[in-house]
């Protein structure tokens, strides 16, 4: 079964197709770039999406080698999300469906990032620390839902750390140029280290760090001090999830996740628990193939949607969604 998937929440238009659920055949992303000094808007980002959809889509194809005659299922991100970027994506895959008369299926944007972490993993049960723009979340797979353990209680950590990139003038997206900055840091400063119970915040280190930035302390030493501070948080409720839950495999996925130090710390703190780490390298960011790759599980377990169906789901949580896959 080949499955062409459409990602479209927020800046990135990507398009993946996936065979048999697991064999990536092409992997297709274009990221929208916002002025310099500016978050992503919504109304820019959708129009960014509609107007690289087709180029994307047929170079994905051809990267595949194959034609829409091959493709037996449509799929798309249907929340969460920005409203008018998940409404250009679904309509770009109504269109296609409808020209070329295949099925289509809408599936969670979340759920999508947990898929691919668990098929190229191979693991069965992970504990999994989803990290994203607007998501932060520890959730552990139970009597068919994702169970959230512990999240976010402001911000997602990857918005966090975009605002404190506009607030320091580093271009977005941030999080690559503050790992870069932090492995130059060389002295810790004390930053809120916020954690409640099983859950978290990050918008009093986000503000603590722009003030510390405009007092002149150097911006090597925050970035450092902002990822070991933030990371930590998540590290101590991922092992407290893990302690709890007698879990023995981790995961570690979205956008965040490319973060080769969080991917450090939360690996050791995994081995000292005797349980397994694994990240998806090259597909933690935003991406068509893990539309694909959870559309074709769901497609295969009896998961069927009518045009009319595919309304978009902007608010839509992780553990709204039924897993009985």
């Amino acid at each position: 079964m080949i499955v062409l998937g459409v990602e479209g929440t927020a800046h990135t238009m990507g398009v993946g197709i996936v065979k048999d659920t697991s064999k990536v055949l092409s992997d297709v992303r274009k990221t929208y770039q916002p002025p310099e000094g500016a978050g992503i808007h919504p109304r820019d980002a959708s129009q960014f999406l509609g107007e690289n959809m087709n180029a994307v889509v047929e170079e994905a194809l051809g990267k595949a080698g194959i034609s829409f005659k091959e493709v037996d299922l449509i799929s798309f991100s249907q929340g969460p999300g920005l409203g008018p970027c998940l409404r250009t994506a679904a309509t770009g895959a109504r269109v296609l469906a409808l020209k070329h008369k295949k099925p289509i299926l809408g599936v969670n944007h979340c759920v999508a990032h947990i898929a691919v972490g668990k098929i190229m993993s191979g693991f069965k049960n992970p504990l999994v620390l989803y990290v994203s723009g607007a998501n932060t979340q520890i959730l552990e797979l139970k009597e068919g839902r994702y169970r959230i353990f512990g999240e976010t209680l402001d911000v997602g950590i990857g918005n966090m750390l975009d605002k404190f990139g506009r607030e320091t003038g580093l271009k977005h997206p941030a999080g690559p140029k503050i790992e870069a900055l932090a492995r130059q840091g060389r002295n810790y400063i004390e930053l809120p280290y916020t954690v409640k119970g099983t859950d978290l915040s990050f918008s009093g280190v986000l503000t603590n760090a722009v003030s510390k930035f405009k007092v002149g302390i150097p911006l090597e030493d925050i970035c450092y001090s902002l990822q070991e501070t933030s990371f930590a948080m998540l590290c101590e409720v991922t092992e407290r999830a893990l302690a709890h839950l007698n879990a023995d495999e981790v995961i570690l996925t979205g956008g965040v996740g490319n973060n080769s130090r969080l991917c450090e710390m939360l690996n050791l703190m995994a081995v000292e628990h005797d349980a397994k780490f694994s990240v998806p390298k090259g597909f933690c960011s935003d991406n068509g193939a893990m539309i694909a790759m959870l559309a074709s599980l769901e497609y295969e377990n009896g998961v069927r949607m009518k045009i009319e169906d595919t309304v978009v789901k902007p608010n839509q949580r992780t553990d709204d969604v039924e897993i009985f896959w």
